[in-house]
């Protein structure tokens, strides 16, 4: 390529020069020439200190991966004969997860005749549903795929800030003020 469009260091258009040109001008600045547009006609290249660049880039990478939010999904398996003390370990474990902001694969496994009964697995989904009010809703009905039934459910926000804001309104206006406490004390002396 004989000639370039040249934008300088400072972001300034240069117009259409020769590549020697644009190279003395560059090292000159102790810079680099950097083509930025090698498709267009003329190749577009830009004066600018290419590791500064690359440093600068791997910076703003890895702001937007620490900002972001990494929403895993989590999966819970329960049987339909389930006992209690079981289900409610799996249950504190999925309330947990959605504290933590993270969706949640309920996943009913049915085995030999089981598979005969699935309201049973539907009960044990209700269950879940009725016991997680308020911290996680559902995002994916119950469906049976094959000799599994599933749901998805997913952090509810909305349940989270309503419920911390509904006790914070409830706590002093349920509390005695302490000049009642005082009035009741003197009185049974």
């Amino acid at each position: 390529m004989e000639t370039i469009r040249l934008i300088d260091h400072e972001g300034n258009q240069r117009g259409v020069v020769t590549t020697r040109e644009a190279l003395s001008l560059a090292r000159s600045l102790d810079l680099d020439l950097v083509e930025i547009a090698p498709t267009a006609a003329p190749p577009v290249c830009r004066i600018m200190d290419y590791g500064k660049f690359k440093f600068d880039e791997a910076q703003k990478a890895k702001e937007s991966r620490r900002k972001s939010v990494n929403v895993g999904i989590k999966e819970m398996k329960y049987r339909p004969k389930i006992g209690a003390g079981d289900f409610d370990t799996k249950t504190r474990l999925v309330e947990k997860f959605l504290a933590e902001g993270h969706k949640v694969k309920i996943t009913v496994m049915f085995r030999g005749r089981e598979i005969a009964h699935p309201e049973l697995g539907e009960s044990i989904l209700e269950r879940i549903v009725e016991r997680l009010e308020g911290k996680g809703r559902v995002e994916t009905a119950a469906k049976s795929e094959g000799r599994n039934m599933t749901m998805v459910l997913g952090p509810d926000r909305r349940g989270a800030k309503a419920k911390g804001s509904s006790e914070m309104a409830s706590t002093p206006q349920d509390a005695p003020s302490t000049t009642e406490v005082a009035t009741e004390v003197a009185t049974e002396e």
